[in-house]
């Protein structure tokens, strides 16, 4: 078996039968017949051979002399037994022995831009020759779309790019792929679902990136099961990376995710791949986010910033003008907060919308955006703590332009926009707010402030709220920086020194609630005295 040699008789050690090769039109791949065993994971060309559970040879054979492993001349070529033609240096990617790590040579792996800086920015430099990259993402978010303009963007650059495409016929890519400009000669185009092709296409084209769109639509014949199974999506999985490892070619693999927004198939395909790339947006917007969950040559959190368009995926040049153009701050209700994705701070805003909830039927909480469990807690502290808010009131929160909110820092945002809406009064227009929200009301210290402010800054805004644990970055920031310790101080420092809109209180839908006094009551009951509880 591979790697194993045969010997006179056509015996290979670990293989039951001889090794014969089957007649034409049998179906089997490569050479290798249904009656005899498929190589194992690791008994591609290129691998360690796998041990048995008690430590002896694959299949208790007994270990081969080194004069008996083959050299790459002793490989056959594609009319041969085995599944590697001639050409191929089944150790390409396996050192003879041990080396020292620091004599390794690593030029060859510096990876080579994709032509999409933006892309290029996320991968740390684009895609590196050898590696696997897993590219996911909800249907009609736009992976194939971005996958072919990755494709044409390597052709226009002298390079073959292959498509191996089980989803779409060839006229449908074409079709799609005329949208976005000019076909390179060098872009190929295979329909298929056989995942086995890749061995023969790969040898015989020479491309510098294969993209198989998708890993759940192409099977391999020796394995059972249907495409999308998870045997199959294993094994094909597997092929692909023996592929990339052993012809030193950059492959990327599309695959689907499931309910829950998870990749689908077995959690072993995020494993076995270099890099797991997310694509991400509503269908709703043009906005298309594009992150990395793991990347075994760069640091992950990057974020990219697209816009789907009649031509394609366009990066987004200034996404504070995007995500906050349409923005109309004297309205109530609306706050913005400085997120951080990854290692970049995005300026999103945060809407709240209050009403008097229908009798008879409970209130209505609802979260876009933003995690609901989340909402619900802060509406909790607001009524519990600071009676800000009345118990039967529907609430609606909701983040502008279709991005998703879901760190603690978004807190103190949300609460300041349901208060300003209760109360009808609108925030500062170049107030920016972060902070989480504990269970007491109190303003709790979140991660990478001064990123925050900073980009906060380049957008033109000139005041942050904050809690207090962070008030150091106003040295640095150049910003007027307002660090507060509770949410009441919060509300206190911002909404009270505001006045209404003309006319707020005729609009309001909801009785604006009595405030806590310092005293601990409230501003229409006599204070309590200095030990009773609020």
């Amino acid at each position: 078996m591979l790697p194993f040699a045969a010997d006179a008789s056509g015996h290979r050690p670990g293989v039951t039968g001889p090794a014969t090769r089957t007649s034409s039109g049998s179906g089997a791949i490569g050479g290798l017949g249904r009656g005899s065993r498929r190589p194992g994971k690791a008994e591609v060309p290129g691998s360690i051979p796998r041990r048995s559970a008690i430590g002896g040879a694959p299949d208790g054979a007994a270990w081969p002399d080194a004069d008996v492993w083959p050299d790459a001349g002793a490989w056959p070529d594609a009319e041969g037994d085995w599944r590697w033609g001639a050409g191929h240096d089944p150790w390409h990617c396996a050192s003879a022995g041990p080396v020292v790590l620091a004599e390794v040579d690593g030029s060859d792996a510096a990876p080579w831009p994709t032509g999409l800086p933006e892309l290029d920015a996320v991968l740390g430099g684009g895609l590196v020759p050898g590696s696997v990259t897993l590219v996911g993402g909800e249907p009609g978010v736009g992976k194939s779309t971005l996958l072919l303009q990755v494709l044409r963007s390597v052709a226009e650059g002298g390079q073959v790019a292959v498509l191996v495409s089980a989803e779409e016929s060839a006229r449908q890519v074409r079709l799609r792929a005329e949208r976005l400009g000019p076909i390179p000669p060098t872009v190929l185009v295979h329909a298929t679902t056989d995942i086995s092709v890749l061995d023969d296409l790969v040898r015989r084209a020479h491309p510098s990136l294969v993209v198989v769109d998708s890993i759940q639509t192409v099977a391999d014949g020796e394995v059972a099961g249907p495409a999308g199974s998870l045997a199959q999506v294993r094994a094909c999985a597997e092929r692909c990376v023996a592929l990339a490892k052993v012809d030193d070619v950059a492959v990327v693999l599309v695959g689907h995710v499931t309910k829950d927004g998870s990749l689908a198939g077995p959690r072993a395909l995020e494993h076995v791949v270099d890099t797991v790339v997310t694509v991400e947006g509503d269908r709703h917007h043009a906005l298309r986010m594009v992150r990395t969950v793991k990347h075994r040559f760069g640091a992950t959190g990057e974020l990219g910033l697209f816009e789907m368009g009649d031509s394609g995926l366009c990066t987004v040049a200034d996404p504070y003008r995007y995500l906050l153009g349409d923005r109309h701050p004297e309205s109530p209700g609306s706050a913005v907060v400085a997120a951080m994705d990854g290692q970049r701070a995005l300026l999103v805003e945060v809407q709240a919308l209050v009403a008097e909830s229908m009798a008879g039927v409970a209130p209505r909480r609802s979260a876009q955006g933003v995690d609901g469990g989340r909402l619900a807690q802060i509406l909790a502290v607001l009524a519990a703590r600071m009676r800000a808010v009345p118990s039967q009131i529907d609430v609606f929160a909701s983040v502008v332009g279709g991005v998703r909110v879901v760190e603690p820092a978004a807190d103190l945002a949300v609460a300041l926009a349901v208060v300003s809406s209760v109360r009808g009064q609108p925030l500062p227009a170049d107030l920016v707010v972060f902070g989480e929200v504990g269970l007491g009301g109190e303003l709790r210290h979140v991660p990478h402030g001064a990123r925050r402010v900073a980009g906060a800054s380049a957008a033109g805004f000139r005041r942050a709220l904050v809690p207090a644990g962070m008030a150091g970055i106003a040295a640095t920031s150049g910003m007027e920086v307002l660090a507060v310790s509770h949410l009441s101080d919060a509300v206190g420092a911002i909404l009270d020194t505001v006045e209404p809109l003309a006319g707020a209180s005729r609009r309001r839908s909801v009785p604006r609630p009595p405030t806590v006094s310092a005293a601990g009551g409230h501003d229409d009951q006599p204070a309590r005295g200095p030990g009773a509880t609020r």
